[in-house]
């Protein structure tokens, strides 16, 4: 028995002992459910079923793999009768073009962004592991995952991302070792479908090149230069806005679709910039009559071989407040 699985003393501090995972929980409910909101909820109420638990704990695992059996059972119990959470594009129906009416439906229950700096993006020391904590926390993997019933989804999040014994998921599950492996197998033929993984979602990198292109889609969406953003995207790029059904496709149609339906002008759009489910991603504000800029839109942008790929702008209200940005801009507000 190592050190971490050793029970810990009546004495210890129960919040210090639990707190250093509070980060991988929240990305393990928010895989799950597809919900910032449901995630932080869930998580709060592992916390509260563990301190109930914790004279029994026996530590025949680690507190670690203990949070996460609570976690995932929290989890199910939760998704019971819950309709999944879809992004436009995975409403199964036809792109649309930019002269469409927005058709707006706000009683879907649409996917939502995670802040990064709500989730643990460097979880564990393999380097194996942290690319997977990565990759599986990317938006196009975890609107795939909502296509999956909740039992299927949690084989999947707890062999292939948390990468746990066949066994040891029977266990949390209440099930057979090849009832999970049965399940993992149509997970992969699910996901498949849809032609993404957590290993093919992948990003560029941090370098100068992509900064230079972020800086440029921002600089662009100031002026409102169309022109420009149409050349920053790649030419099959595809535009999302929740709680909005259409989705669009092509550089130019998108640009036709900020052109004609985009209220904003010249220098009405500010960007301040943030990170969203590992992604770049920016709160756009639109002036308003006094001048001053208020929360439009939170873009979550996927970058491919130095271009826009993807762009999914959520008109979600408190969405502003939970990444930490301003309620406001001043009028007096500019680039840098």
């Amino acid at each position: 028995m190592t050190a971490q699985q050793v029970p810990p003393a009546p004495s210890t501090d129960f919040d210090a002992l639990i707190g250093q995972y509070r980060r991988e929980l929240v990305a393990h409910c928010y895989r799950m459910t597809g919900s910032v909101y449901d995630a932080e909820d869930l998580v709060q109420e592992t916390y509260l079923r563990a301190w109930r638990a914790y004279d029994s704990f026996e530590g025949r695992s680690s507190v670690r793999t203990w949070l996460h059996r609570i976690a995932t059972n929290v989890c199910l119990t939760n998704l019971e009768g819950k309709e999944r959470r879809p992004l436009p594009t995975g409403l199964g129906t036809a792109d649309s073009r930019a002269t469409d009416e927005l058709v707006e439906a706000r009683e879907v229950p649409w996917l939502q962004p995670i802040p990064d700096t709500s989730v643990d993006l460097d979880a564990g020391t393999d380097p194996g592991q942290v690319v997977a904590a990565r990759d599986s926390i990317r938006l196009a993997f975890v609107a795939a995952l909502q296509h999956l019933p909740a039992r299927q989804r949690a084989v999947l999040v707890l062999r292939d991302v948390l990468r746990w014994p066949a066994k040891d998921v029977a266990e949390v599950l209440d099930t057979t070792t090849a009832a999970v492996n049965s399940a993992l197998q149509r997970a992969h033929a699910q996901i498949a479908e849809a032609g993404l993984t957590h290993e093919n979602v992948r990003e560029d990198g941090l370098d100068a090149g992509r900064q230079q292109l972020l800086d440029r889609y921002v600089q662009a969406f100031w002026d409102k230069d169309v022109a420009t953003i149409v050349s920053l995207l790649k030419a099959d790029a595809v535009w999302e806005m929740p709680p909005f059904t259409g989705w669009y496709s092509g550089a130019t149609t998108i640009g036709e679709l900020i052109a004609a339906q985009c209220p904003g002008g010249e220098h009405d759009m500010p960007m301040i910039a943030t990170r969203a489910n590992g992604q770049p991603a920016f709160g756009l504000y639109m002036r308003q009559a006094d001048g001053s800029f208020t929360p439009f839109q939170l873009q979550v942008l996927t970058v491919e071989d130095g271009e826009v790929a993807h762009v999914s702008a959520f008109f979600v209200e408190g969405l502003f407040e939970t990444f930490g940005l301003p309620a406001r801009l001043p009028a007096d507000h500019h680039l840098e």
